[in-house]
């Protein structure tokens, strides 16, 4: 392998991160599964996400417009 110059790859173990055992407060669920919307700037949503890069990682949030299910920002 070594003359091929190629190398094994490796899997990280899972690991969980989220503590779903605390004690904190839980906000709310405001839109309560109802994705209809039926004006656009009513309800926006949002979600983010990790990419790995070779100087690190990056991260990018979008923000969705439930109406029109376009990005209206990131």
């Amino acid at each position: 392998m070594q003359k091929a110059g190629i190398r094994a790859k490796t899997v990280k173990k899972y690991r969980r991160t989220t503590n779903s055992e605390h004690k904190k407060e839980i906000s709310e669920k405001l839109l309560d599964q109802q994705f209809v919307v039926k004006r656009p700037n009513k309800v926006w949503v949002s979600d983010i996400t990790y990419i790995r890069t070779k100087e690190g990682w990056l991260y990018l949030a979008a923000v969705l417009d439930l109406y029109s299910r376009r990005v209206v920002g990131w």
